[in-house]
């Protein structure tokens, strides 16, 4: 079995008010809130996850 490796963005801050981690999946990217780790995930496929990029900016 292989493990999901979480990844923290460079943008939450310290007091953890602001926690998204990100996953490569196979055929995916996961993102998840990183207060709750056990709780709900979203997995977006490449091309949505760029879009949903793309919107951010």
């Amino acid at each position: 079995m292989e493990l999901i490796k979480w990844r923290k963005s460079s943008r939450s801050d310290s007091q953890g008010d602001a926690c998204v981690e990100l996953a490569a999946l196979p055929g995916g990217v996961g993102l998840r809130d990183s207060k709750d780790p056990d709780g709900g995930r979203l997995v977006l496929t490449p091309a949505a996850f760029r879009r949903l990029i793309g919107q951010c900016k």
